[in-house]
């Protein structure tokens, strides 16, 4: 089993032990999808279909991390995202113009990729470790959001086509689906058939190296964390489009903290250098998966926060060799002493 195998494993079963216990506590009806008003739905859809915006957010906080950084502005960059799309379609006369809503749609991912990269130049450029880079907009991002909202929470119409963004269908599956993997997609063809998925794990394996080698790590420092806001502010329209609305005191709030808990569940690590889109992908699907569990087993809302870290810490053991070895030295047979041969026993006497 090669180290790529072995680092979704665990990840994957941790999966199945959650959809076994859905299904003992629910019945298979939980995994098996059905199709009302052409349109996919069932337990494990929806939660499919809640995780997209999380998704795309841990996609882009995969790149970043592969990179030995972090972004903790990824929720008020939702936020900003979401505001400046509702608030333009609010503040216009016709909000069932489809040019109207593509135009909103496409300034609010130009800002929220521009928002990206500065927080790229400050890291690369500016040399600003990247946890204080990205908390000064973190800090700042929601009252920019509220600044564009004007305090307010717009609501957009149920007619706008914006609402289908989250709340349509394209072929029975919802259009979220549909984006998020689109996204993970396009960013494994350009991670793993190109050179970009190298370049990206040198610059965070041994950006000293990768910089004597000739690689351009500022740019390609830059180029993450513009892919990361671009993703935080497609999630943050996707959410409003689900809601109909932008709160941007609520929208996207802690979602940061998920999206690191995915991408460390999915095997990457923190300290930059390999990563897993497929094992943050499961690490997604874990999390959703792990909200409806708590409620199917009847717990409370309140296990939610715990029951994460107690899946965060289990996984992490679980992919530890250093654990796993001790773990399981006592259960290891400790070789035979080889037998004495008789012409040694013969000396011997």
């Amino acid at each position: 089993m090669n180290a790529y195998a072995k680092r979704l494993m665990w990840p994957v079963l941790i999966l199945v032990a959650l959809i076994a216990v859905n299904i003992i506590t629910t019945g298979i009806d939980f995994i098996v999808p059905s199709v009302n008003d052409d349109r996919l739905g069932g337990a494990f859809v929806n939660i499919l279909r809640r995780s997209a915006p999380l998704l795309l957010i841990a996609l882009g906080m995969t790149l970043v991390i592969a990179t030995k950084g972090i972004d903790l502005s990824v929720g008020a960059v939702y936020a900003i995202g979401a505001a400046i799309a509702c608030q333009m379609i609010i503040d216009s006369s016709d909000q069932t113009a489809a040019g109207l809503v593509f135009s909103a749609i496409a300034i609010a991912l130009v800002v929220t990729a521009v928002i990206g990269a500065w927080n790229g130049v400050m890291v690369a450029y500016f040399g600003i470790q990247p946890i204080v880079a990205t908390l000064i907009l973190m800090i700042a991002g929601r009252g920019i959001a509220q600044l564009i909202t004007g305090g307010q929470i717009p609501k957009v119409q149920d007619a706008s086509p914006f609402t289908e963004l989250g709340r349509g269908a394209f072929l029975t599956v919802p259009i979220p689906i549909w984006i998020a993997a689109l996204v993970l997609v396009a960013l494994a063809l350009l991670t793993r058939r190109t050179a970009l998925g190298m370049l990206l794990e040198s610059v965070g394996g041994n950006p000293e190296a990768s910089r004597l080698a000739g690689i351009r790590s500022k740019g390609i420092t830059v180029l993450v964390y513009l892919v990361c806001g671009l993703c935080a502010g497609l999630a943050g329209l996707i959410g409003a489009a689900n809601l109909g609305s932008a709160d941007a005191n609520n929208g996207g709030q802690w979602i940061e903290l998920d999206a690191i808990l995915a991408v460390v569940i999915g095997g990457t690590a923190l300290l930059g250098g390999r990563f897993f889109l497929l094992g943050t992908t499961i690490g997604v699907v874990i999390i959703g998966t792990l909200e409806d569990t708590i409620i199917n087993v009847g717990l409370s809302s309140q296990w939610q926060f715990t029951a994460k870290a107690i899946v965060v810490f289990v996984v992490a053991l679980l992919q530890s060799p250093e654990f796993r070895g001790w773990f399981l030295k006592p259960f290891k047979r400790k070789p035979a002493a080889p037998a004495t041969a008789p012409a040694e026993e013969a000396v011997a006497k």
